[in-house]
């Protein structure tokens, strides 16, 4: 077989898969024709996604593609074949769809490192009265204006643009739209609209600290999830594979990694000042050093809501609610939000891919522009990315091989969770 005729058969499979698990193909820019093939026939069966995804597997390694593209194939059809497993009603614990899906192992964290990360808070929130309820009271007096939202949502953009501009270019004609939407279990969400179209949607009903906007804006729109788009596109025209992006793949942690890692890459130290001062041109106040304080010292806690994730699984709801009240430090309301996602079977292991991706990638970027640009534009997988001899490694599978274990500790312990 040939890369594009086994490009092909993934999007079929995939196509075929969104039509009983809508939210699988997160987006496709390949021939129109193959979808309106796969909508006008029958609904497939589960059980031949399955012998399917697993038909393919088997043909990657003969093609003799580059060592991260047969690993990004590999990924992709392991995570359809999940989806294909779960969608015939196969029922298995969260840490091995994790595991099957994102090609990360995962553990909880240790709570020694959420007590100093809470030392760490309370020397920066200092004051009386126990610390949840200083940092809740923070929270309140940080909290943006709904009317104001669209405004600094839209100057965050513009500045990004033009930081990213800088540092990675834009193609012309390129554009995010923005909107608000309500009633939804997330903070931001961005779609690929064809071309060089983005719809970015940033909840209109949750609660949107200032201080923590550029973080959020950067991860949806630029350098984040818009410029991804963008550059993944224009790789389908060499790598035809490429124009397949799923939603749940080991290529979707890294993904959420480099959204996460924008700021960093394109503003750097000191954002909390650059962005208090693009909010303070839109009349929004916000404490910027404080606001990346804040966001440093609150790094290991993220591991919580994995924590909780795998609470629910075992223990129940009162059991992960509980968890990320005392650890993660949130109001009822908070965590109610949280579990909100948690819960939802479209999004519960998706956690993952907040909590392990950002680390990872964090660790493997070391403020490289050129590792960060190949983030953007190679299908690296998480293998890839944690490997030392990842530029020498031949792609080929020992026993375990592109199953990357966390500890809960020194990998999965950040993650965005915008609550």
């Amino acid at each position: 077989m040939k890369a594009s005729a086994i490009a092909r058969d993934v999007a079929l499979l995939a196509l075929g898969l969104d039509r009983l698990a809508p939210g699988t193909v997160e987006a496709f820019d390949g021939d129109p024709a193959l979808r309106r093939h796969v909508r006008s026939g029958r609904p497939p069966a589960p059980s031949d996604l399955v012998r399917e995804a697993a038909r393919l597997r088997r043909a990657v390694p003969y093609l003799g593609l580059p060592p991260v593209r047969e690993a990004f194939l590999d990924g992709e059809l392991r995570a359809l074949e999940r989806t294909a497993r779960t969608s015939a009603g196969e029922r298995v614990p969260l840490r091995t769809e994790i595991r099957e899906t994102y090609g990360v192992d995962v553990a909880p964290g240790d709570p020694d490192r959420y007590r100093e990360a809470h030392r760490v808070l309370d020397a920066l929130l200092s004051g009386p009265g126990p610390l949840g309820e200083r940092l809740a009271a923070h929270r309140t007096r940080d909290e943006l204006p709904a009317g104001r939202r669209p405004a600094a949502i839209r100057a965050l953009v513009a500045a990004l643009r033009a930081r990213t501009t800088g540092v990675l270019g834009l193609p012309p004609g390129e554009q995010v739209e923005i909107e608000l939407v309500e009633g939804r279990p997330w903070s931001g969400f961005t779609r690929h609209l064809g071309g060089s179209r983005s719809l970015a949607r940033f909840s209109a009903d949750a609660p949107q600290r200032a201080g923590q906007l550029a973080r959020l804006v950067a991860h949806e729109t630029y350098p984040g999830h818009h410029v991804e788009h963008l550059r993944r596109a224009a790789a389908a025209r060499s790598a035809p594979e490429r124009a397949l992006s799923l939603t749940r793949s080991p290529r979707a942690l890294v993904v959420e990694g480099v959204a996460d890692l924008g700021l960093d890459a394109v503003v750097g130290p000191g954002w909390g000042g650059w962005a208090a001062g693009v909010l303070a041109e839109v009349g929004v106040v916000t404490d910027g050093e404080l606001a990346e304080a804040l966001d440093e010292a609150m790094l290991p806690l993220q591991q919580v809501r994995l924590d909780a994730a795998l609470l629910l699984d075992r223990a129940g709801e009162t059991a992960a609610r509980d968890h990320l009240r005392r650890w993660l430090l949130l109001d009822g309301a908070r965590a109610d939000r949280v579990l909100r996602f948690l819960t939802d079977p479209h999004w519960r292991a998706y956690t993952a891919t907040y909590v392990v991706g950002y680390p990872l990638l964090r660790t493997w970027w070391a403020g490289d522009a050129a590792r960060f640009r190949r983030a953007l534009d190679e299908p690296v997988t998480p293998a890839v990315v944690i490997s030392p001899a990842a530029g020498r490694w031949t792609g080929r599978r020992a026993a375990g091989r592109g199953t990357v274990a966390t500890d809960g500790v020194d990998h999965a312990m950040s993650g965005r969770p915008f609550c």
